[in-house]
């Protein structure tokens, strides 16, 4: 959550919508562990460890 608090509170004060999402559970050879957050705004821009992998 960390990676991605700044952009949440610029693109918020911007007034854009985003979606946090947040691994919960992963299995084998996952790119992330539980817990990793990724930001994704409404243009399709995204923010985080990984956002190439979603």
């Amino acid at each position: 959550m960390r990676e991605v608090l700044p952009e949440v509170l610029s693109w918020r004060r911007s007034g854009e919508t985003v979606a946090l999402s947040t691994v919960v559970a992963t299995f084998s050879s996952a790119p992330r562990e539980p817990g990793a957050a990724m930001l994704v705004g409404t243009g399709g821009s995204a923010v985080g460890p990984s956002p190439a992998a979603a």
